[in-house]
């Protein structure tokens, strides 16, 4: 990927993450889609960004 142009309204940690801006802890994505992988999910463990591609 060139040079990233992080979303500053999209904040991301996940290095391992394509669209993670390096050192910015800032996504590139325009937007992100969130889902779950619990039927009733209760806490942040439950919920993930679906827009995740591994670098």
């Amino acid at each position: 990927m060139d040079k990233c142009q992080e979303n500053r309204s999209i904040q991301c940690t996940v290095e391992q993450c394509r669209y993670h801006c390096g050192m910015e802890n800032y996504c590139s994505l325009n937007s992100i889609k969130v889902g779950t992988h619990e039927a009733n999910p209760t806490m942040c463990e439950c919920v993930d960004c679906q827009s995740f591609e591994r670098k």
